[in-house]
């Protein structure tokens, strides 16, 4: 299969609320870009819910998708993380976390309407939200003698590259970003350019 360079997330935060025998769940989602930003969003929810009895999520990160986790904080397991971890799955986005905060209503709702109010609240933030396309792009800095700039700044402007930093001195320095699909193209256009260095720095 070929890599697919393009994937599905959300441009900003979002919200939905399901209701149920009077326990209210309120789902967040997020836009992320790494792990470590689930503790900071999560720890903010918590102060801003004090009376709120769960605090379930989950996450999936990559362009390829295959990175996920899910929590369901003190629910049955089986019936928060992974019901809202289904929906995420379903409308194939990816770097994001929905994280639905539960007040409890003083009436258990059993495993299967748990499972429907995460999965319901989850839904209705995903349908609040601006799903946006996404391209996986590789990013690269360029160093090269301010003698070549024409024909480096030529193939940037004839590949749409889009430049993240410049630095124009005896050595010029550029970071752009590249498409994935078009990684080769781009390269093999700046190895004609005489005493040019290309670095990878990452994916964007």
């Amino acid at each position: 299969m070929l890599f697919n360079d393009t994937y599905q997330t959300i441009s900003e935060a979002a919200e939905g609320i399901f209701k149920d025998k009077g326990s209210k769940f309120i789902a967040y989602a997020f836009p992320i870009k790494a792990e470590t930003e689930i503790k900071e969003i999560i720890a903010k929810l918590r102060e801003e819910h004090s009376k709120a009895r769960h605090f379930c999520w989950a996450m999936r990160l990559s362009p390829d998708r295959n990175v996920f986790r899910l929590n369901d904080d003190g629910e049955p397991s089986g019936t928060a993380g992974r019901p809202i971890l289904n929906v995420l799955l379903s409308a194939d986005l990816t770097n994001i976390l929905v994280v639905v905060v539960r007040y409890f209503g003083g009436t258990l709702l059993g495993v299967p309407g748990l499972i429907n109010a995460y999965k319901s609240a989850t839904q209705e933030a995903l349908h609040a939200a601006n799903v946006i396309n996404k391209t996986v792009n590789d990013v690269y800095e360029i160093n090269f003698d301010y003698l070549n700039m024409n024909d480096v700044m030529k193939i940037i402007k004839e590949e749409k590259l889009n430049v993240l930093s410049q630095n124009f001195d005896t050595k010029c320095r550029i970071t752009f970003e590249v498409r994935k699909s078009t990684l080769n193209q781009v390269l093999n256009q700046l190895d004609k350019v005489d005493d040019l260095k290309a670095v990878y720095l990452g994916t964007a």
